[in-house]
């Protein structure tokens, strides 16, 4: 599996999109700020939204697209499935656990 994620700060401001094959492993990466960048320069490690894909090529695509659209239509997409911006790193964990 493949996942297209978004990533945003604690106050909602910033926003990462990335793709991964492990997104809890990946998470955990941003969240103990092992990755150098802009996530770990501006504390991006709240995620807020991901798709999951079976083709890495189609992850890859997804998250070009996503890098293409304004901020307000990437916030439009974040409140369709998640209305709050909760962070769904619990939920991550639990599924790629179980």
């Amino acid at each position: 599996m493949y996942y297209t994620y978004i990533l945003t700060d604690s106050r909602n401001n910033r926003i990462y999109i990335g793709v991964t094959n492990c997104l809890a492993r990946r998470l955990e990466e941003h969240q103990q700020h092992l990755i150098d960048g802009y996530t770990k320069r501006f504390h991006i490690c709240k995620p807020v939204y991901y798709e999951i894909f079976e083709d890495v090529n189609n992850a890859i695509a997804r998250e070009k697209q996503l890098k293409r659209w304004t901020r307000c239509k990437k916030d439009m997409l974040i409140v369709s499935k998640n209305p709050d911006w909760e962070d769904l790193s619990e939920q991550i964990f639990r599924d790629q656990n179980a």
